[in-house]
């Protein structure tokens, strides 16, 4: 169907291959329409050839009402249909990036129902900060979870505030430097609501991950937290080095040692954690918070065990063992 700007009329055009008088696709009554013989083609045009794409006008005025009618609903149908796989195009590339919208309805299961632009989207329950209420007409921020699209319900668009990439989002909202790529989240795992750990990496070597991060006075981090609905977020300097970063993410725990646990496959499965009796509150955190964290964040199962000593390891002063050797190395050679 093309629209005739002059006319102001939608001219009908059919566009049919042109095959072979004894083509079996003639005699399929699914796939005939889009075929035309070529005995029957040269009708309409006598120099078209096998292949060829022969377009045929249709006058709607032949047509009764019925069927003009019947016509009607079919293109209307179809134009249906292209927006809405343009809608669900645009917003299946935007997964996991974050959208805006205003609150239109709170259903009985508390699923908060969003209008974002031209569509509708839902936040559920199990999606929500835990303690956090919305009312029609606030507006919110959250991350497309996930999109779908069938006959029956036609597009659905699920988010969520709870989601590691929720706050990513929010951090580039924030700060400049990961917004552009000069310090990168390298791994973020939450608790929603109770706490957050982000691994840090910096591209340009003047620039300090964790303060541009955290930035002056915690005004970066602080103005995430509050849309977070105060969780606390503890920002890591990110390492290759699987013992140093264990360290690292341990924290506020000192520990004495790790090592890492590798299964049949020579994957890393698990981390044995040494640390002193009196770190170990601190390395399990309220309600496991810590421990769990640390856990999600490193991919391993982390055992603790306690030791009696309370002296610095090589890992609390930010060596690994094996760094450690070759530091040693390094040093005899100018000795």
């Amino acid at each position: 169907a093309v629209i005739n700007n002059q006319t102001k009329t939608l001219d009908i055009i059919q566009t049919i291959t042109v095959v072979a008088d004894n083509d079996e696709r003639l005699q399929d009554e699914n796939i005939a329409p889009a075929y035309i013989s070529i005995s029957e083609a040269r009708g309409y045009d006598d120099q078209v050839e096998l292949d060829d794409q022969l377009q045929i006008p249709h006058d709607l005025e032949q047509y009764g009402r019925t069927a003009a009618s019947s016509l009607h609903r079919e293109i209307e149908y179809h134009i249906q249909r292209l927006v809405e796989d343009e809608i669900f195009n645009k917003y299946k590339s935007k997964i996991g990036t974050l959208v805006n919208g205003r609150v239109t309805r709170v259903d009985s299961q508390n699923a908060t129902y969003i209008e974002i632009d031209e569509i509708r989207a839902v936040l559920p329950m199990k999606s929500r900060i835990k303690g956090e209420k919305f009312k029609v007409g606030d507006h919110l921020k959250a991350v497309v979870r996930h999109v779908n699209m069938d006959k029956e319900n036609g597009i659905q668009i699920e988010l969520s505030r709870t989601s590691p990439k929720f706050l990513e989002e929010l951090l580039a909202l924030e700060v400049p430097e990961i917004a552009d790529g000069t310090v990168i989240v390298e791994k973020s795992a939450r608790i929603p609501g109770e706490r957050a750990k982000i691994a840090l990496i910096s591209t340009h070597p003047q620039v300090d991950a964790v303060g541009a991060t955290v930035g002056v006075k915690g005004v970066r981090i602080n103005a995430v937290s509050q849309e977070l609905i105060g969780e606390n977020i503890d920002c890591i300097e990110y390492t290759s080095i699987p013992e140093l970063f264990l360290s690292r993410i341990m924290s506020p725990a000192i520990i004495s040692a790790v090592e890492i646990i590798k299964n049949e496959r020579g994957e890393a499965e698990k981390a044995i954690i040494t640390l002193p009796s009196d770190q170990k509150s601190k390395a399990i955190g309220k309600n496991g918070i810590n421990i769990r964290l640390a856990s999600m964040l490193s991919g391993l199962n982390i055992e603790l065990v306690e030791n009696d000593s309370k002296a610095n390891s090589n890992i609390e002063k930010g060596e690994s063992p094996k760094q450690k050797d070759g530091v040693d190395a390094l040093k005899a050679l100018f000795n």
